[in-house]
């Protein structure tokens, strides 16, 4: 498997804009996407550092696992998400080699890319995802 880079760190919030102002102003970042994924039932925002971005995860709904997240965590730091050349095959080295998936397969997330999130069981407690973006394919 090929890591590419860092894609983004995660961070959950239970209000999107105290936290977009605070990245916005105060930190002076620039916001450049916002978006709701459906699937994940999550609104996010995301904010270029370099070449990584920080992105925003408000839940959606209450059985959004950001949601449940925040519930028993609070906010703060999600996920970190490391880009990959080929998501497919980064899935399946992991799963032949033990690593425990949440996401056996691929499957759609924010900015058209692939993500699978790897079980933080298998990580020393730290929930990875994995993503392809749209420009790798």
């Amino acid at each position: 498997m090929k890591i590419k880079r860092i894609s983004h760190l995660g961070i959950a919030v239970k209000e999107l804009e105290p936290v977009k102002k605070l990245y916005g102003e105060a930190l002076n970042l620039h916001g450049h996407h916002e978006e709701v994924v459906e699937s994940q039932k999550v609104k996010v925002s995301f904010f270029k550092v370099g070449e990584t971005n920080i992105e925003l995860l408000l839940a959606t709904s209450p059985e959004s696992p950001v949601a449940k997240y925040v519930d028993k965590n609070g906010e703060g730091i999600h996920h970190i998400a490391f880009e990959v050349e080929d998501i497919d095959a980064a899935v399946e080295e992991l799963k032949a080699a033990g690593v425990r998936m949440i996401d056996e397969k691929p499957r759609e997330g924010a900015h058209g890319a692939r993500i699978a999130f790897i079980h933080p069981k298998s990580t020393h407690g730290v929930l990875i995802e994995l993503c392809q973006h749209a420009h790798s394919h």
